[in-house]
């Protein structure tokens, strides 16, 4: 009766995690002031002390897409489902982008924070969050050129016709977001006890890449091996993008499902062994 009355005169009580699934969402809304403040830390350090600023932000998928059109459109004549070649690598450049850089920026959050991790306690999980929140202002900006392009070949006479599925954009974007954090968390939580996999992010985020329909359409995979493409969930978030923005591409419902359903299980995966792990990674960091 004691304790009760002594946690009732105080505004924050932290009591130590104990089970897997104790994870309190209540106390990571309640540090959305701190999240704001990372996200502003992050994204000003991006570009702080660079000869050219925020202008990496537009050439960096610029200068990608050209050496896509160059190697993949016209050297290796991948086809692009009719569509420009611009405008058919930048759109696959600018989603995977995104997510490529949630999931690498928040797979070493143990590692990174360890020196704030240990001197105070907030919610760990607030680190990676603001992670996906900053790679989404870089989304924004590469979005944009996007855009621009878009329009500039719309207005040329190209053969792009956006259409009803661009409300699905949304959902995309909050998808990629929940994989690249779900991904990116759970690696992280395992590098804290195996440090070889900090040097394998790359490599094979760069090999994911490419089991991706970026620098080819799915139309070009033939039927049979539908099924086990399918099993990437950025498959068909890229393929839904591409539909809906340039009106080429394929969108079954049955690939759509099967990309959610592994996105939550994923995230879900994720988060419990994040919170397992923020107990007593300090031990072994």
């Amino acid at each position: 009766m004691k304790s009760s009355e002594e946690d009732s005169n105080w505004t924050t009580l932290i009591r130590p995690q104990s089970g897997w699934f104790d994870i309190n969402l209540k106390e990571l809304w309640s540090s959305r002031y701190l999240i704001l403040l990372f996200v502003r830390r992050d994204f000003v350090a991006y570009y702080k002390q660079t000869i050219l600023g925020p202008l990496w932000f537009f050439l960096q998928p610029l200068f990608t897409t050209v050496v896509f059109t160059i190697i993949f459109g016209k050297i290796a004549h991948i086809p692009t489902d009719g569509l420009p070649q611009v405008l058919f690598y930048m759109a696959g450049i600018v989603t995977w982008n995104y997510f490529a850089s949630c999931l690498t920026h928040t797979s070493n959050t143990f590692v990174t924070n360890a020196g704030i991790f240990g001197k105070v306690y907030f919610p760990r999980l607030t680190v990676p969050v603001s992670v996906v929140i900053t790679n989404l202002l870089t989304f924004a900006i590469q979005f944009g050129l996007f855009m621009a392009f878009m329009l500039y070949f719309y207005l040329n006479g190209s053969s792009i016709q956006p259409n009803i599925w661009v409300l699905l954009s949304p959902f995309l974007l909050i998808q990629m977001a929940a994989l690249g954090l779900g991904v990116g968390i759970l690696v992280s939580s395992v590098t804290t006890k195996y440090r070889d996999l900090t040097f394998a992010v790359g490599f094979g985020v760069q090999l994911w890449m490419y089991a991706t329909p970026i620098v080819y359409p799915m139309s070009q995979v033939p039927t049979k091996w539908h099924w086990l493409i399918a099993l990437n969930p950025m498959t068909a978030i890229v393929e839904a993008f591409r539909y809906a923005f340039l009106g080429a591409g394929t969108i079954q419902p049955w690939v759509l499902g099967i990309s959610f359903s592994m996105t939550i299980i994923i995230l879900a995966i994720g988060i419990v062994l994040f919170s397992r792990v923020q107990k007593t990674f300090m031990d072994t960091v």
